[in-house]
């Protein structure tokens, strides 16, 4: 696996698994920015070419970035577990990583080079739904299958029939996600609840799922009329944190990402206006280090202790599996949204021995074949591209669930519900559906 970097200036690159040097395999350790490395492939996708070459397009700067660490990690451990056992069509499989920022245009110009340039026939991304968005667009238009990890906004199921089966994703959309939210809040006793949400694709395609399934339940959004949004890119919300949670709901829906969404936990404390309205937030805000951005109290107390979150879950027959690997590899316990990454990764890598080709026009004409069946379930991709050289079907089932795509690209999942805990580190409480 030749793993390389392309796209904006990169604070630090990626992490990727240990040197196997009979399979191309190069390690990188996290180090300042360097000058991005040129592929020496060359091929479109017309052609078949003798190696598979696929992209990564996630965060490792910008917003989103604390969450993209464990995604980054997952896609070249996934790369190296097929090169041990053979690779795909007889050969390696390249990777080439690229930071999106959390950025849609920084993360279109990151894409564009991915397909353009290094010619690769799949890519595993994006995270925040606004880059996905356009970047789905450029893949599509040139035959490139996509698959993101997590980009979950409702609205890419209805601009799916656009990509052209070019499209899909491993975690499921927001049209499930906040349904759940509002059902954990509805279940809680909170009736009166006050929403604030980034403005943009992911913070407004969730705030319109919630609110729906909140009054449906029988609820009230006390600010419906007037929503309180806020630009991805404010540096203090003390106007909006003074709004929200001045209205006095019973408990406060925060759908935002972790950079921004600490300030308005932090400016709220500041201000005194958030003591004892609860707080529910969505897989935007999980972060290890949350409890530390937003900060502590006077007396050493983490100010974001108590919270509740939901994020997809991962609960697939494959999950003990891929722990066991990237524990060994890693050293670390697995990281949200890794499992998801990685089930993206193996369709691609799957789909593309299915067809027998290393095109993306290949890949698109069987990711339904090998994430839906018929044929052998399998959890383990070696073994599933073992059957496939022998020309058998399977169905993979993954880590992150059984990733059966919908005619949208679409799966359905389960989701964790997660809090703050008094020390500041998360912890898990239990799950809930959606439905």
């Amino acid at each position: 696996m030749a793993v390389q970097r392309t796209g904006m200036s990169v604070r630090r690159c990626v992490m990727v698994t240990s040197l196997v040097m009979a399979l191309g395999m190069i390690t990188a350790a996290c180090q300042e920015a360097e000058t991005p490395k040129t592929s020496t492939t060359s091929t479109t996708s017309s052609e078949n070419p003798k190696q598979l070459k696929l992209g990564s397009l996630l965060p490792s700067t910008g917003d989103l970035a604390s969450l993209g660490g464990p995604m980054i990690a997952s896609v070249p451990l996934l790369v190296e577990t097929v090169n041990q056992c053979g690779g795909v069509n007889g050969a390696p499989v390249t990777l080439v990583a690229s930071d999106d920022q959390t950025d849609a245009t920084a993360g279109t110009e990151a894409v564009t080079r991915l397909v353009n340039v290094e010619k690769v026939a799949g890519v595993v991304g994006s995270f925040a739904s606004g880059v996905s968005m356009a970047g789905a667009a450029v893949t599509s238009r040139n035959k490139v299958m996509m698959i993101s990890p997590g980009s979950t906004n409702p609205e890419l199921t209805k601009k799916s029939k656009e990509f052209n089966g070019y499209w899909a994703r491993t975690a499921p959309s927001d049209a499930y996600q906040a349904p759940a939210m509002a059902k954990l809040a509805y279940d809680k006793g909170y009736r009166k609840i006050a929403t604030i949400v980034i403005n943009n694709d992911y913070g407004r395609g969730f705030e319109q799922e919630f609110i729906k399934a909140f009054k449906a339940l029988g609820g009230t959004i006390i600010n419906e009329a007037k929503p309180t949004r806020y630009d991805p890119k404010a540096t203090t919300l003390k106007t909006e944190a003074a709004e929200v949670f001045g209205s006095k709901p019973d408990a406060v829906a925060a759908i935002m990402y972790v950079e921004s969404g600490s300030l308005l936990l932090k400016s709220a404390y500041e201000q005194g206006v958030s003591q004892n309205i609860p707080v529910l937030l969505p897989d935007g805000m999980y972060s290890d280090d949350l409890a530390k951005k937003v900060g502590q109290t006077k007396d050493g107390k983490y100010i974001a202790a108590g919270v509740l979150g939901t994020i997809p879950g991962a609960d697939g027959t494959a999950l003990a599996s891929f722990t066991k690997i990237w524990e060994a590899k890693l050293k670390r316990p697995v990281g949200a949204y890794a499992a998801h990454s990685w089930d993206a990764a193996a369709l691609l890598a799957l789909a593309a021995q299915a067809s027998g080709k290393n095109t993306g026009e290949g890949i698109q004409s069987k990711i339904s074949t090998v994430a839906n069946g018929p044929g052998e379930a399998v959890t383990d991709v070696c073994e599933g591209l073992k059957l496939l050289k022998a020309g058998k079907p399977i169905n993979y089932q993954g880590a992150s669930g059984n990733v059966d795509l919908d005619g949208n690209g679409d799966v359905i999942g389960s989701y964790d519900i997660w809090t703050v805990k008094d020390d500041g580190t998360i912890g898990k409480l239990g799950n809930v559906k959606s439905k």
